[in-house]
């Protein structure tokens, strides 16, 4: 199932990287974006989250939250929260219901590791509709943070 634009999000409540529950609900009014990555730790992931990092200001100036998640458990991302200085929370989809949901798992990852998420990339408005969703096959391509930047500025 892949989400389409225009579309609801479907709403979560996940634990973060702060160990404290995080809902979509709570920041209706804002725009959000998620970025779904495989795996923390790994060189592509670190990438995404890294460039997000470094143009972190501008999603700042334009009053939008970011969230990183994977299915990495709450403790695995506070510890690659702190290594890298991510200034936005990791969401922990352990139980893969989020990835599911926004259509980005894959039944088989790498190793024969199953339930892992896709790297994705979503854009959620102020009244919580999807207005970018991309959904990349390959874990070793990168979302398109032009065209998020551009839709969003």
């Amino acid at each position: 199932m892949s989400l389409q634009i225009g579309q609801p999000a479907p709403q979560f409540t996940l634990v973060s990287s702060e160990l404290k529950e995080t809902s979509l609900a709570d920041f209706k009014g804002k725009k959000v974006i998620l970025h779904f990555f495989p795996m923390a730790f790994t060189g592509v992931c670190t990438t995404q989250l890294c460039t997000l990092r470094d143009n972190f200001s501008f999603y700042e100036g334009i009053d939008a939250h970011i969230f990183g998640i994977s299915v990495d458990s709450p403790f695995t991302l506070a510890k690659f929260k702190e290594d890298n200085q991510y200034q936005f929370p990791l969401l922990s989809d352990f139980n893969k219901i989020v990835s599911t949901a926004y259509g980005a798992i894959y039944e088989e990852f790498v190793f024969g590791l199953k339930g892992v998420s896709k790297r994705a990339a979503f854009v959620i408005d102020e009244n919580q509709n999807i207005i970018y969703a991309e959904v990349l096959e390959s874990a070793g391509d990168l979302p398109d943070f032009d065209a998020i930047e551009a839709l969003i500025k």
